[in-house]
């Protein structure tokens, strides 16, 4: 990495980590617990850091343009397609990794996903959940699949282009020199560090809140090369954002009717979810490898 690059990437990491992590410490300092709808709030604040970090590097620091050089174009084109449908098939091929995990069975009634909201909700809304789901005219997997699939294209890829415009787009574009293999891993281990405040309040692992932050990390690892792929591939950092609004929207299915096992072991930020996306890799190493009509760079 030449100098200059080591400084731009240093300070977009040193201002975004301490950006984040001083939100979550003021946040439990001022007394807020991490339940909803606190905990909500303060998650969608800590996704536009990276995003907010970015622009004002570009604007006021090195006074250049946003979109040219981070690609920000809404021009579809069938990367598109792949990053808004892949997570939903990701999700379904690691609800059938769970149910060969140990301990693990198939609960069309959901008792299993019902049980972790009793984690993460208060009594009330746990209740009010219950209700709704009795009421679905459909199983509920399948209006999951349809609210996913509508939720990660709009609202939830608004939320993650506050991340990849840090991490596909300002941090990519720095790293990029490095090759596409080395510049993903080490933005994947970047972004996975930078959850843990949020992990350790039990977010995606509330059984274990301290383990949880390597299994983050392992997971942001194994994720980023699709992620990086796809945005490459587009030509877009809008992309990335749609993979990552349309997976946060649709990774949950994979836990809607599976009973048994725990955070570590079932579900995409698990051990499952971990076997499905080596896998996804090792098919992306070969497509790049002996199928794609042109050879893939990293630089931008």
């Amino acid at each position: 990495m030449s100098g200059k690059n080591w400084k731009k990437t240093a300070l977009f990491l040193g201002l975004t980590f301490s950006l984040n992590y001083l939100l979550v410490i003021l946040y439990l300092a001022l007394g807020g617990k991490w339940v909803m709808p606190g905990s909500l709030i303060i998650s969608v604040i800590y996704m536009f850091i990276p995003m907010t970090v970015t622009i004002f590097l570009q604007k006021t620091v090195y006074k250049k343009p946003l979109q040219g050089p981070l690609e920000i174009y809404l021009k579809p084109n069938r990367w598109f397609a792949v990053a808004w449908l892949l997570p939903p098939v990701l999700s379904f091929a690691i609800l059938g990794i769970n149910l060969l995990m140990p301990g693990v069975e198939y609960s069309p009634e959901m008792a299993g996903l019902l049980e972790r909201f009793k984690d993460t909700l208060p009594p009330e809304q746990y209740a009010q959940v219950e209700r709704q789901v009795d009421m679905f005219p459909l199983h509920p997997i399948w209006i999951g699949l349809l609210q996913g699939l509508i939720a990660g294209v709009t609202v939830n890829a608004v939320a993650g282009f506050g991340e990849e415009l840090g991490w596909r787009g300002f941090l990519q574009k720095e790293l990029g020199h490095l090759g596409f293999w080395k510049s993903a891993a080490l933005i994947g281990v970047v972004w996975g560090v930078w959850h843990a405040p949020i992990i350790l309040q039990g977010h995606n692992y509330p059984q274990h809140p301290t383990a949880g932050v390597l299994m983050m990390t392992v997971f942001t690892l194994l994720l980023s090369p699709i992620f990086s792929y796809i945005r490459l591939r587009a030509k877009s950092v809008i992309a990335a954002a749609i993979i990552h609004g349309s997976l946060n929207a649709t990774f949950g299915l994979s836990l809607m009717v599976t009973k048994g096992g725990n955070d570590l072991t079932v579900g995409a930020t698990g051990l499952a979810g971990f076997i499905v996306l080596a896998l996804a890799n090792v098919g992306l190493f070969v497509y790049e490898r002996f199928l794609a009509k042109e050879p893939l760079t990293a630089r931008q």
